[in-house]
């Protein structure tokens, strides 16, 4: 392959990355915890949009655990933002996948 191939190679991965960065602002994806008294709502971006809970869940006498659910959900949205930003990357790359540790778009 020579060099203004693989030059032209980049810059079409680059635009379809700049598309797919755009279109994560849009998803949304949904984490719970406590059998789904708290849900956390993130976009693609791993931007937090939403924290929604149970009324039942609400107990002034225990915030730590409410504290705690919260995160919870948190980090269920964001690891399910991670697993689609990964397959959609993955689709982008034509099924080539990326080595451990690397991450993209972020």
């Amino acid at each position: 392959m020579n060099i203004g191939a693989m030059m032209k190679q980049v810059q079409e991965m680059q635009g379809k990355m700049a598309a797919m960065q755009e279109q994560l602002g849009s998803i949304e994806v949904t984490g719970q915890s406590g059998g789904g008294m708290v849900v956390a709502t993130m976009n693609g971006k791993g931007e937090l949009k939403k924290i929604k809970l149970d009324p039942k869940i609400v107990d002034p006498a225990d915030l730590e655990m409410l504290e705690d659910l919260i995160v919870a959900a948190c980090a269920d949205a964001k690891a399910k933002v991670e697993a689609h930003v990964a397959g959609e990357t993955e689709k982008m790359m034509g099924g080539i996948k990326l080595p451990p540790g690397v991450k993209l778009p972020f």
